[in-house]
């Protein structure tokens, strides 16, 4: 089987449609979407060196990135089956892992940013 051209103008619509439909049929998406804007902004408020808030925005792609990937596994599990299985189970439950470990990184890194630019002013 030959493999088709690569085009960055299709790849591109390909990649934009799935932005579509994570935002309209992912409520946790649209809620994580609205949280990277809103703390995005509340970054660039920080008196932080530009490396901090640059860290603390890019820390921000982790729960994105994330949710994304449950959400493509999902799909995938539920393709394959509509019926309970056991590894149809696990495999949701560490895709929905994946999502709580990136906010706790996220979390984290927002505690260690933070707390090095209050000990700066100290």
């Amino acid at each position: 089987m030959s493999k088709p051209k690569y085009s960055f103008i299709k790849n591109t619509k390909y990649a934009l449609a799935g932005l579509k439909d994570m935002i309209q049929t992912e409520k946790s998406f649209r809620i994580e979407l609205i949280l990277f804007v809103i703390l995005n902004c509340i970054v660039f408020i920080f008196p932080f060196k530009f490396i901090y808030k640059a860290i603390l925005s890019l820390s921000l792609f982790l729960p994105l990135f994330s949710e994304i990937i449950n959400s493509a596994i999902e799909r995938v599990v539920d393709l394959y089956t509509s019926e309970y299985h056991e590894l149809a189970k696990r495999a949701k439950d560490v895709g929905a892992f994946l999502v709580f470990l990136s906010f706790l990184v996220t979390v984290i890194i927002w505690i260690v940013v933070i707390s090095i630019n209050l000990n700066a002013f100290n």
